[in-house]
């Protein structure tokens, strides 16, 4: 009985470390995935094939980190908008069976005089599971080529969420950077910083 105890726990921890390890690596192609934005549309990734890189950014009005890399995300999707890149942001209906976001409440906590922003609501964390995304923010990066999307960065966005001026490495730029000028990416995945995304 002791044995068949032993091995079901070590079963256990075999899948939950498969589970937590998870998600697209980096290098492989990403798949299509559809959700609504906040005017309550359907949207899909394969809409911007014709970008040259997109982002999509797990994230939450609700978590203090992400409030805190609003600024600095905004800024990067305005600067890299002429060079091709689009970003996404995906909430993973953090808190949404305890009256978290919904399309509304989402549309109401964002900053409407961005009107190039695109917010998508995650409700069934169908995507976040895809990608394997678990804390907001959480960043993806993903190249675009003939066949599709792939991923060539993922993870935190710099090394200091509390104070960006004291921030010394920029992950995701510094991987903008290198995709839009055909360099080799020198640092592929960072471990992000930020709000457990309970999953359910």
């Amino acid at each position: 009985m002791k044995r068949l105890y032993i091995l079901a726990f070590g079963l256990f921890l075999t899948s939950s470390l498969a589970f937590a390890q998870g998600g697209y690596k980096v290098g492989t192609k990403v798949a299509d995935f559809t959700l609504k934005n906040t005017q309550d549309q359907q949207m899909s990734l394969g809409q911007f094939k014709d970008s040259k890189a997109v982002v999509v950014v797990f994230t939450s009005k609700n978590c203090p980190y992400a409030k805190l890399y609003d600024g600095r995300l905004q800024t990067l999707a305005t600067t890299y908008a002429d060079r091709g890149v689009r970003f996404l942001f995906v909430n993973p209906a953090i808190g949404l069976e305890e009256g978290g976001d919904t399309i509304k409440t989402m549309a109401d906590k964002i900053d409407t005089s961005i009107s190039d922003m695109t917010y998508l609501l995650d409700y069934q964390q169908k995507v976040s599971k895809q990608f394997g995304a678990v804390k907001t923010p959480e960043v993806f990066l993903l190249q675009s080529s003939a066949d599709g999307f792939y991923l060539r960065y993922k993870g935190a966005i710099d090394d200091n969420p509390q104070v960006e001026t004291l921030a010394k490495e920029h992950y995701l730029k510094n991987a903008l950077d290198a995709v839009l000028a055909g360099r080799t990416i020198t640092t592929t995945e960072r471990r992000p910083t930020g709000c457990m995304i309970k999953k359910f």
